[in-house]
């Protein structure tokens, strides 16, 4: 059975210059253009020979004075191999997250009597992180104290901003003192401890996505008794990605949460 139907029209709502161009503003197309332009370094004059566009066109289009054609946005598009929805689509959020001192949270080591550091997380306030940075402050340990190592995936890197620092890695120690910098496997046991009689400060910044490369890394030898005690002390290291809150993601954050 079929049935006719008559489409229903709404009213029509008139549209004024002024809020077209708005819409067009919006999708910042002569910035897009400028930024293609100056990826492939090239020039005004050099462009315009591509689109058989002028070089003042180019420019008035870059800073938004005049209004491109489909047509003439079509040749630009052509010229950087961009569809030419390139310049309608939403642009991507960038990420840029301040996080001041008065705002931070210094935490104590866990599970732990008598802590050995103290650190803040510099990254708390940005969803889906791909890396933790930190403050941290080691102080100086009593004489016996054990430091016992931990393990979480990805990589790690530390800055010492004042002091001395004791790093173990592996079977391997160091001391590393002030301007120092240590970049390292985190998948391999590791422990830090302060060298000196005053406190040591340090930025630590941890990533934890794994590289193949380290895959392949970890497939090295390590002593048995570091290795057990390492994965006993800290399961996975207890790193989410950056999906927990200030306190939530520095109380699990890999290196500097391990209970030691």
């Amino acid at each position: 059975m079929e049935v006719e139907t008559k489409a229903v029209e709404g009213p029509l709502t008139e549209v004024d210059q002024e809020s077209a161009e708005a819409v067009i503003s919006e999708k910042h197309i002569g910035e897009r253009i400028k930024r293609l332009r100056l990826k492939k370094s090239m020039g005004l004059v050099e462009l315009g020979k591509h689109t058989g566009l002028s070089a003042s066109f180019l420019s008035q289009l870059e800073t938004g004075r005049v209004v491109p054609t489909l047509r003439n946005l079509a040749r630009i598009a052509m010229v950087f191999s961009k569809d030419l929805s390139y310049f309608f689509e939403s642009e991507p959020q960038t990420i840029f997250r301040i996080h001041r001192k008065k705002e931070r949270v210094r935490l104590p080591q866990t599970g732990v009597e008598d802590p050995t550091y103290f650190f803040e997380s510099l990254g708390y306030m940005v969803p889906d992180r791909q890396l933790d940075p930190y403050y941290a402050e080691f102080v100086p340990t009593k004489d016996g104290h054990e430091i016992r190592p931990h393990v979480h995936t990805g990589f790690e890197f530390l800055y010492v901003l004042q002091g001395k620092l004791e790093i173990r890695h592996s079977d391997k120690v160091d001391v590393l003192e002030t301007g120092d910098g240590v970049y390292f496997d985190a998948s391999t046991p590791h422990s830090y401890r302060c060298g000196g009689e005053e406190p040591a400060l340090a930025i630590i910044v941890t990533m934890h996505q794994m590289q193949a490369s380290q895959a392949m890394a970890n497939m090295r030898p390590v002593s048995n008794g570091a290795r057990v005690a390492a994965q006993q002390q800290v399961p996975a290291a207890g790193l989410l990605n950056g999906r927990l809150g200030a306190r939530g993601a520095a109380e699990t954050a890999s290196g500097l949460a391990a209970k030691q």
